[in-house]
């Protein structure tokens, strides 16, 4: 009578696809999760990761965070992972707040900013988020 069933996937609703790095056992390092991320998705993430290196103060880390890289100045200031087609920047969601009209272009979640594989990177954008992420971490 009504609509067609949707098939169960086993997934919940908002899940996503899983991460392009390989999940067989969780990577020791972020080196060892670049390198297990295939191309182009690993071009666009080293493009991203020296982006936010720019853009942090020169005493941050980088650390595994929830399996993904992350930057950490006292608290973690962004994550960044690859996934299929896009790589994903973390910075939270106060700070996609105040570059929503920036990112129109982009797919955007509550806390996430999807950058295509395949579409240069706006490192100038990407460099002022970080930079206000860094700020906000400071101020606490």
């Amino acid at each position: 009578m009504g609509g067609a069933k949707k098939k169960a996937t086993g997934r919940s609703p908002g899940a996503r696809r899983a991460p392009a790095a390989k999940q067989a056992s969780p990577p020791a390092g972020v080196e060892e999760y670049l390198a297990r991320v295939p191309e182009p998705a690993r071009t666009t993430l080293t493009k991203l990761r020296a982006t936010i290196r720019s853009a942090v103060p020169a005493e941050t880390t980088e650390v595994l965070s929830y399996r993904i890289p992350a930057f950490k100045y006292n608290s973690v200031l962004v994550w960044y992972a690859a996934f299929a087609d896009h790589c994903s920047l973390f910075p939270t969601n106060a700070v996609i707040e105040a570059f929503k009209n920036d990112l129109a272009m982009y797919t955007l979640s509550k806390g996430t900013i999807q950058f295509p594989v395949d579409k240069p990177l706006p490192a100038s954008l990407v460099r002022k988020m970080v930079k206000m992420r860094v700020a906000q971490v400071a101020k606490k």
